[in-house]
């Protein structure tokens, strides 16, 4: 049996996937993954991922260069949720933050947080 026949998907045939810098522990994104973006993450050590709003995979960095490189592929408990820990090529964020993760409530407000 498969890795990616282990886990648990919504009905969608979906998992959501944390990304971390394997380097530091911070975490830059979450995606979806279905069993073929994770059969294909560990086949070619390039994280790919399955677009919800386009329908489509895509490895991460092929159109931008910021790639993410598989360095670990973790479950959690119930096998329903991946921590993905990769090396990171430049940003994570489309709108050109290192993490996906550059806001945070400061005072009941959203603020920038982190410098692009």
């Amino acid at each position: 049996m498969k890795f990616s026949e282990t886990l648990k998907y919504d009905a969608a045939g979906l998992i959501p996937a944390v990304l971390q810098d394997a380097d530091n522990g911070q975490v830059l994104m979450v995606a979806y993954m279905n069993a073929e973006a994770v059969d294909r993450t560990l086949e070619t050590g390039l994280v790919t991922y399955w677009s919800r709003s386009r329908r489509q995979f895509w490895v991460k960095g092929e159109t931008s260069g910021h790639y993410q490189h598989l360095v670990e592929l973790r479950t959690d408990c119930d096998n329903d949720c991946l921590l993905i820990r990769a090396r990171q090529e430049g940003v994570a964020c489309h709108e050109g933050y290192r993490s996906c993760f550059f806001r945070a409530v400061v005072d009941g407000e959203l603020q920038v947080v982190e410098r692009q």
